[in-house]
């Protein structure tokens, strides 16, 4: 095992701040591919729904001219 060092130099404090914010980016990319992900799944879903209303007010109209027709 190797000892730790006790004293933190500016030069490896630099060195951590690049490391921290080369994850923060990678960390940063993954969300960005994620939200486009789900963006996309939600329009998806939404269409879905779009079209399960379509079909309820068709299919409800149908059964109001059932009705109306029997009537006359």
């Amino acid at each position: 095992m190797s000892t730790m060092r006790e004293a933190w130099t500016d030069e490896r404090m630099d060195d951590l701040t690049v490391r921290v914010d080369r994850g923060f980016e990678r960390v940063d990319a993954d969300f960005r591919e994620l939200r486009a992900e789900m963006h996309a799944r939600f329009n998806a879903v939404d269409a879905r729904f779009d079209a399960m209303q379509r079909t309820m007010i068709l299919g409800f109209a149908g059964i109001v001219a059932s009705v109306i027709a029997t009537q006359l």
